[in-house]
């Protein structure tokens, strides 16, 4: 029997990829959930003509006896809607940074505003599944992480679990965006003159995901230095990681401390040395691509991560963890 499943926030753009991507889910059927009223549908024919629409309320959920819900929604919004959804049975799978770090102080300092629903920040579990997988498939509230803390962390852990990076030196992450992952709102930083034909940095020092890379690989803020940028382009990250190596003779090494973690990761693909990826491999992908320079005689290592900030930084990313969590083949409409 197909999983029931529902999808808030649909007309943006990592909702509208959820939609693409569980269309051909095998085991998947979902409604789409309407929470607010939206005059923003784009016109013509649309997928969304497609699944059922019903009412984002407690007594739509039940009747669809829906086991999972997406929210693809602002954080405050994911703030009240899961509070009910996970009282009313419903598995939770939050693509906002609502839920995504520890305590209510940690996310004043870094989203600037108050945190509704502490107990559900202290019980949800960060949906990285290559680091995370044991904890994803017993969890009720799932954080889907951030597009850059994506593949920061899927770079810079396990070489740090490996003892191979020179911390006194620091991590310098110079990472690079499309447009969609501001979101669908309209705002004049978005908008086609401001974008085109341009490149610019925005939330130095103060980036909200940056506490995502410290939580999960272990780093202090002093360690890490993170600056986004913003590409003309409607999707797909690249980051170029900088820091130095110790106790690593031959480029191969660092390759190895990969091949070894992620040898169960479907999802991660390591090139070949000097071989680096970039965004033409990942776009529309599940896939984060990692690829290594370095250079013997100063210890400096250059690691290239790629992803699609829609795929594996967010909708492709919430599918795996889903198959986690319902006990289907992590692949499952992915691959």
């Amino acid at each position: 029997m197909p999983v029931r499943l529902g999808i808030v926030g649909f007309r943006g753009y990592s909702g509208e990829e959820l939609v693409r991507l569980l269309e051909s889910h095998p085991a998947a059927q979902f409604f789409l959930l309407d929470h607010r009223a939206d005059s923003q549908d784009r016109a013509g024919p649309r997928r969304f003509q497609g699944p059922p629409r019903i009412p984002c309320t407690p007594e739509a959920v039940k009747d669809a006896a829906l086991e999972l819900i997406f929210l693809a929604t602002p954080p405050e919004v994911s703030m009240d809607l899961a509070r009910w959804m996970l009282e009313a049975g419903v598995k939770v799978i939050d693509l906002s940074g609502a839920f995504r770090l520890r305590n209510i102080e940690n996310y004043r300092r870094w989203y600037k505003e108050e945190h509704s629903q502490p107990s559900l920040l202290a019980e949800a579990v960060y949906g990285l599944p290559e680091f995370c997988r044991d904890r994803i498939r017993n969890a009720r509230l799932i954080a889907n992480p951030g597009c850059y803390p994506t593949a920061a962390n899927l770079a810079i852990r396990p070489l740090l679990e490996a003892g191979v990076v020179d911390r006194r030196a620091g991590i310098i992450c110079d990472a690079k965006s499309g447009v969609s992952g501001a979101g669908r709102k309209p705002s004049l930083k978005t908008s086609f003159c401001e974008v085109t034909e341009n490149f610019s940095a925005y939330s130095i020092l103060d980036h909200r995901h940056v506490p995502e890379v410290l939580l999960t690989s272990g780093l202090e803020e002093g360690e890490f230095s993170f600056t986004a940028h913003l590409l003309p382009l409607d999707r797909g990250i690249l980051e170029t990681i900088y820091f130095r190596t110790q106790h690593i003779e031959i480029a191969n090494q660092i390759l190895d401390i990969y091949e070894k973690q992620y040898a169960s990761s479907p999802f991660v693909r390591l090139y070949e040395n000097p071989q680096v990826p970039d965004l033409h491999a990942v776009q529309r992908t599940n896939f984060c691509d990692l690829g290594v320079k370095w250079d013997p005689a100063t210890g400096r290592t250059v690691v290239v991560a790629a992803i699609d900030n829609l795929g594996k930084g967010a909708a492709g990313q919430a599918i795996q963890n889903m198959n986690l969590v319902l006990g289907l083949p992590e692949t499952e409409g992915l691959l």
